[in-house]
């Protein structure tokens, strides 16, 4: 699958039409159940300290499994687990006790804030986190208070609305090889960083020069979006053309959240912490 379409501006504007053009409502109530409804950054931008903002919300006491728990597994301890992952706003799927490819996502999105070994395993050091989390820490916490932070070197995209977080999702994003295109061997798979604002959007499945990107949110004119693939098309390791790329089930629900518009009032999204 591919990523980041290259168009002229013309085009880019005749897309805008096709998405959300102002503040949309919540996601659905299916998932409403687990969330609560550029130009370059200064390199002195240092993380918030752990405040009231960035605690992890209150949750119920969370009892680990007594077997290690992966992917293909299945019982009321991979519910527990699906539940307590929800209750830090991490996506792992309808909490129904079965442990498919949302919930190994959502592991890794927790083990890559966790400072973990990213396997996707709930072992013995994954247990103990879940127990006692860290919460992300904000590096931008004094901008809009609905906003996005893409932390390219810890691998995930964090939401956050009236200064609460409200997701935190796994990425793959630019890879950092070189590809070929319209005869130019020469581009490199980088994703920019920068402070960005969400412009324009494209419903379903959107066809590009280098693939298919699914439910696009573009945040620059270079073609470059936050946007859905097949799952195992978001891998742990970085592998994009320069897009940031999130699980399918996220992205189908994603930009309800968000103001889309080229009045440079849409959602402010900071791409930074290049890996």
């Amino acid at each position: 699958m591919g990523d980041r379409m290259r168009g002229s501006l013309t085009r880019h504007r005749k897309l805008a039409g096709l998405g959300a053009t102002a503040t949309v409502a919540a996601a659905t109530a299916v998932l409403a159940g687990c969330y609560l409804p550029g130009t370059a950054l200064a390199a002195t931008a240092k993380p918030a300290a752990a405040s009231a903002r960035t605690a992890v919300a209150a949750a119920a006491a969370y009892t680990p499994s007594k077997r290690n728990l992966k992917e293909g597994m299945s019982g009321s301890d991979v519910k527990a687990l699906q539940e307590r992952l929800a209750s830090l706003k991490y996506y792992p799927g309808p909490a129904d006790g079965s442990f498919g490819s949302d919930t190994e996502e959502a592991v890794w999105a927790f083990q890559q804030v966790n400072h973990l070994s990213v396997d996707g395993v709930v072992g013995p050091m994954t247990k103990k986190a879940l127990v006692h989390p860290h919460a992300y820490q904000a590096v931008f916490p004094r901008h809009d208070a609905t906003r996005v932070e893409v932390n390219l070197g810890m691998g995930v995209l964090v939401f956050y609305k009236n200064h609460q977080i409200a997701l935190v999702s796994h990425i793959s994003s630019g890879g950092h090889y070189y590809f070929c295109q319209d005869g130019n061997c020469n581009n490199h798979a980088i994703t920019p960083t920068g402070d960005f604002r969400a412009l324009y959007f494209v419903s379903g499945w959107d066809q590009g020069p280098l693939g298919p990107m699914y439910n696009p949110t573009f945040f620059n004119y270079d073609g470059d979006a936050i946007h859905g693939e097949t799952n195992a098309n978001v891998p742990v390791n970085n592998v994009s053309h320069g897009c940031v790329r999130i699980p399918y089930d996220i992205a189908s629900w994603f930009y309800k959240d968000l103001t889309i518009n080229q009045k440079g009032t849409g959602t402010e999204i900071f791409v930074y912490n290049q890996w």
